[in-house]
């Protein structure tokens, strides 16, 4: 299907209606892109935050009157703002497809592979976790995911119960019950997640093992492993949950913690655990230890 883009300048004030206002004109999807590369880290939950300089871009089907859709912003932008928009033409690709050709089998460690399902398996001696990943975040080529894949394939696991916290599309929790954990729990507050997980758990044969929580259904219990791959901040509020779950002398992993925000993390947890050296890779970071006694 063939797809033109309206990339519309905006700023903190009126990218929320420009955004409204795509949509009602029939956008597809839309999506705020940093126009000057201004971070924002870890806005409070529930909020949304955008940058002073913003790109709104709307996608639409090749075939939409985009004469409409200026006629609409032009007479509904916010007072004495200027519509500076660019509308683009879009190869016509089968973008599902293009990522899928993209994601390819990815090593962790001497004996862990992440697979993608559709793809053959590199090494079918190693431990192999086939991966669709859908709608949840997990796919073991960020930063955060390789850094705890790599710290539980270096882990004795065998006969473990392990808790992954943020679960995702389940890659953590999985990878530790084919690394040979015997229990895994996954906690997330994204009904998809726990979807995915339990459709990635079926398809590498591990859904036995498998139990899946939101948070105000799990039930009580103390795990020798926790991995927790989410954001600093939850992190940092989270840290009495987070270390209940774990049993006294239990190894935890914790990471989607930047470089600058590591040492306030692992100030919290310090008192609790007895602390690795963080590990670093890139710009994200991974603090892990043993609770103590």
């Amino acid at each position: 299907m063939a797809w033109i883009q309206i990339r519309i300048n905006a700023n903190a004030r009126n990218a929320d209606l420009i955004s409204d206002r795509l949509v009602e004109a029939g956008s597809a999807s839309v999506t705020f892109v940093d126009a000057k590369d201004t971070p924002i880290y870890e806005p409070k939950i529930g909020t949304v935050v955008f940058w002073a300089d913003t790109t709104v871009i709307g996608l639409f089907d090749a075939n939409h009157d985009m004469d409409s859709v200026i006629a609409l912003l032009h007479a509904d932008t916010l007072p004495n703002d200027k519509l500076v928009y660019k509308i683009e033409q879009l190869e016509d690709k089968d973008w599902e497809r293009e990522w899928m050709d993209n994601f390819h089998p990815i090593q962790f460690g001497e004996k862990l592979w992440i697979c993608p399902s559709w793809r053959d398996i590199p090494d079918p001696d190693a431990v192999n976790v086939l991966l669709d990943p859908g709608l949840a975040f997990g796919t073991g080529t960020h930063a955060t995911t390789a850094l705890c894949l790599k710290w539980l394939e270096s882990q004795d696991l065998r006969g473990k119960t392990v808790v992954d916290f943020g679960c995702g599309s389940g890659i953590l929790g999985i990878a530790a019950i084919k690394l040979g954990a015997e229990r895994m729990i996954g906690i997330d507050i994204d009904p998809q997640a726990l979807e995915a997980s339990l459709d990635n758990a079926q398809r590498n044969g591990v859904a036995d093992k498998l139990e899946l929580y939101l948070p105000e259904n799990q039930p009580e219990f103390s795990a020798d492993i926790v991995v927790a791959n989410i954001l600093a901040q939850p992190l940092r509020e989270l840290y009495p949950v987070i270390l209940g779950l774990l049993k006294p002398q239990g190894k935890i992993a914790m990471s989607g913690i930047l470089q600058e925000q590591a040492q306030s993390v692992a100030d919290i947890y310090a008192p609790f655990l007895a602390l690795d050296d963080i590990a670093i890779e890139g710009e994200w970071t991974r603090i892990s230890g043993i609770k103590n006694p």
